[in-house]
């Protein structure tokens, strides 16, 4: 039986792929290439010593999808595949609603079809918005401030109601709050295409001296030193957290949220010291103005995740910080 992995080849989807081969399942990944590159394919393999099968395919394309389950034997699948950028959602949103909603429902249709019915879903803790005091749980109302937000809410709320009306569906809503770090072999890391969209990569062109100043946007927010907190978590520890919820799945019907953080909020610069010290580096900053839509602070209860997916995180913020520039100066082949 072989686990479906929908835009295993970005970020999160590529890590999780790592640990799921690890833990003994099959896997085949299929991903359009749109926001990744087929070169991590080599570097996943090169890791687990094995190759995977690997289909380009574009969700959007239900015959394609089809011809997947017609010809492999799928047990279940973990959707990653989806536009993810805040700032290009707002911009584009129809392209969001297009690319995200459309996607999916062609998914589910084929899933349906095919009685494959557990599904692992790459949500965000973009859907709980700013309404509430963090640390946030699974059972607050959910806000969305952006179209990619909406896109995820909309898709939870879609699978809670296919649950409520198919009780065979087995389905696990992740949502993540800040992946940072990169695998110890440093073969696989973040590699956003165009301008990131998350910290850390400007972090790392900051540190490696592509640009002459990391930009923090607000430094008067009502915290310690001024700039924003966040919950950042390592990518592999967010990887164990989707094997765990596939063996959840596995033995529970209907639809459950999870958060997967670490339950610790970390400032921007809190993060940028970290990662001076731990590197020995030093990150050029200034502090601009704030930035429309942040949240002041974003933390995460993770006491569902711990009790019902058995988990926990293994990794500090000085691990993300050191697993980051380590596969940063590999793929940069840098001399520092």
């Amino acid at each position: 039986m072989t686990v479906l992995i929908t835009g295993g080849l970005g970020f999160i989807g590529s890590h999780t792929v790592v640990e799921l081969i690890e833990q003994g399942e099959d896997c085949l990944i299929i991903d359009n290439l749109s926001k990744s590159s087929i070169d991590v394919l080599d570097k996943i393999e090169s890791i687990v010593q094995k190759k995977i099968p690997f289909i380009k395919l574009d969700l959007l394309e239900m015959l394609s999808i089809r011809d997947v389950f017609i010809k492999n034997n799928i047990s279940s699948v973990i959707h990653f595949a989806g536009y993810k950028s805040v700032g290009e959602s707002v911009k584009d949103p129809l392209s969001y609603y297009q690319n995200n909603l459309i996607s999916t429902l062609n998914l589910l249709e084929v899933m349906d079809e095919f009685d494959v019915k557990k599904l692992i879903f790459s949500s965000s803790a973009t859907v709980y918005g700013d309404l509430h005091t963090p640390p946030l749980n699974e059972d607050l109302a959910l806000n969305a401030p952006n179209p990619y937000g909406r896109t995820k809410l909309m898709l939870e709320q879609m699978l809670k109601d296919l649950s409520e009306t198919d009780s065979g569906w087995k389905i696990a809503l992740m949502r993540y709050f800040n992946p940072i770090g990169a695998h110890n072999s440093g073969k696989l890391g973040e590699m956003p295409y165009g301008i990131p969209n998350n910290l850390m990569p400007h972090i790392l062109k900051a540190a490696n001296g592509e640009t002459t100043k990391l930009q923090v946007y607000g430094g008067d927010y009502d915290t310690a030193d001024g700039s924003c907190i966040r919950d950042f978590i390592h990518v592999m520890d967010l990887a164990k957290g989707h094997v765990q919820a596939l063996k959840f799945v596995e033995a529970h019907n209907g639809c459950e949220a999870f958060n997967l953080g670490t339950g610790i909020g970390y400032s921007v610069l809190d993060l940028i010291h970290t990662f001076e010290e731990v590197n020995n580096v030093i990150i050029p900053y200034e502090i601009v103005e704030r930035r429309e839509g942040d949240i002041v602070t974003s933390v995460a209860d993770v006491t569902k995740a711990n009790t019902l997916l058995n988990w926990s995180t293994q990794f500090g913020l000085k691990d993300m910080c050191y697993d980051a520039w380590i596969w940063y100066k590999a793929t940069k082949r840098l001399s520092v």
